[in-house]
């Protein structure tokens, strides 16, 4: 939902994506041939700050934990206020397109996998292809890949991957319906939002128990 909602934010404003490099990638190309070389150029910004950004979200999820994950989204929301504080200081839109293609590209590093599922968060074309695959594999009956459990199903996969088609839908439709309201203070919206979702899940992570111990007393050998 939040890299919907930021590519709705940026396209609206900037004239580019900051999630989605497959469609900067065809404008660099398609200006690029027409040799209109500033359109091409533009573009072309949010490419290498994108993998600047994944580059360190992975580089930081070394180990893959939920610290580590939880951090990327901190420097994800960070980078957000920093966007909005570019804009508010009347920044270039090339500051702008770089901060938060960097803060995208780190975005895009914090979830890959749902149980045996791969998922896209800041495309959603590979997620598509993905749910007719699904129900190919339904129709033909071919037993689940990677089977988690008798709680993975294709059906279970597909709820997954509509959910994310769907998310990423309804971003994009409130970044748009904010961006023509709010202006430069719409990014605020995603960033307290994934401040919340790292602070709810502290709060709720299950203390584990110290391996000498159960139930508060010392385990007998």
């Amino acid at each position: 939902m939040i890299c919907g909602y930021v590519d709705s934010y940026t396209l609206l404003t900037f004239g580019v994506y900051t999630s989605f490099m497959s469609g900067n990638t065809i404008a660099t190309g398609m200006n690029g041939g027409q040799a209109k070389l500033g359109a091409a150029s533009h573009a072309l910004l949010p490419i290498p700050f994108f993998v600047l950004g994944a580059f360190i979200g992975f580089l930081i999820q070394k180990d893959k934990s939920k610290q580590q994950n939880s951090l990327v989204s901190m420097c994800v929301a960070a980078l957000l206020f920093a966007g909005v504080a570019a804009a508010i200081g009347a920044a270039s839109t090339s500051v702008c397109v770089m901060i938060l293609s960097c803060a995208m590209g780190m975005m895009n590093t914090t979830l890959s996998q749902v149980g045996g599922q791969s998922v896209s968060l800041g495309f959603v074309t590979g997620d598509l292809k993905s749910i007719g695959e699904q129900i190919a594999n339904l129709i033909n009956r071919t037993p689940v890949a990677l089977s988690q459990g008798l709680w993975d199903t294709h059906w279970r996969r597909l709820t997954t991957l509509g959910s994310i088609w769907t998310c990423f839908l309804i971003g994009a439709i409130a970044g748009a319906a904010m961006a023509v309201r709010v202006h430069v203070w719409t990014l605020l919206l995603p960033a307290f939002f994934l401040i919340v979702l790292v602070l709810t899940e502290r709060t709720t992570e299950t203390p584990k128990l110290d391996s000498h111990t159960v139930l508060g007393g010392p385990v007998e050998n």
